[in-house]
This record gives C-alpha cells, sequence and structure tokens, in this order.
C-alpha cells in the first residue's frame, strides 16, 4: 500500500479526511451522542454507558480530543471531557459545505 501524499491536496480537503476518519468510529460518535445527550461536561460515565473498556474509551477520547471536538479538564481524580462548542460548529461548517456541493451530471454509467 503507499503512501498517502497529502500534500497535494489542499488544507481543506486534509482537514475534511482527518475529521471523516478519527469519526469512522462508531464508539466514537456514540461517545460524542452520549456528551451531547447529556448537556453537560461527562465524568467518568463512559465505561458503564457504553459498555467497553476504560483504555479502549480512553483512546477514543484521545482521538476526539486530538482533533479537537472535545475538551477535558481534571477535577481532583475525575477527568471531565465536553464538546468543544467552537470545534463542533467549524466541523458541521465543513460538512456542510461539503455535502451541500450541487451534483449535477448528464446521462452516465
Amino acid at each position: 500500500m503507499g503512501i498517502t501524499k497529502t500534500e497535494i491536496h489542499t488544507d481543506e480537503q486534509n482537514k475534511l479526511a482527518s475529521f471523516l476518519k478519527v469519526l469512522g468510529h462508531p464508539a466514537r460518535i456514540a461517545i460524542l451522542q452520549h456528551i451531547i445527550n447529556q448537556k453537560a461536561c461527562i465524568c467518568n460515565d463512559l465505561v458503564e454507558e457504553l459498555g467497553l473498556a476504560q483504555p479502549t474509551i480512553s483512546q477514543h477520547l484521545k482521538e476526539l480530543k486530538n482533533i479537537g471536538i472535545i475538551r477535558g479538564s481534571i477535577e481532583g481524580k475525575s477527568v471531565c471531557y465536553c464538546i468543544e462548542e467552537e470545534a463542533w460548529k467549524n466541523i458541521r461548517e465543513e460538512f456542510n459545505a461539503f455535502f451541500n456541493q450541487e451534483i449535477t451530471t448528464t446521462q452516465c454509467c
């Protein structure tokens, strides 16, 4: 398998691809949905809620944090996470711009 030549693509294309790659795992979608549905920061309740091992959840949280879609803070022995609202808005705008492109094709296939 060849290496990905990200330098030949625009910053917008690379950014959108990074978001899609991180969001391409159902556990990460479940984590985001859980945080959003709580309408507050969550602290250490994902293991019971999602049924995944703590190290697995920690790895998924790390990936989500690395793209900036969530933020975390340490409170005592707990790490609390919430949606980074500005990043969420930016990602939504990127997705909307991509998926709202008009498709106009002539007879093909």
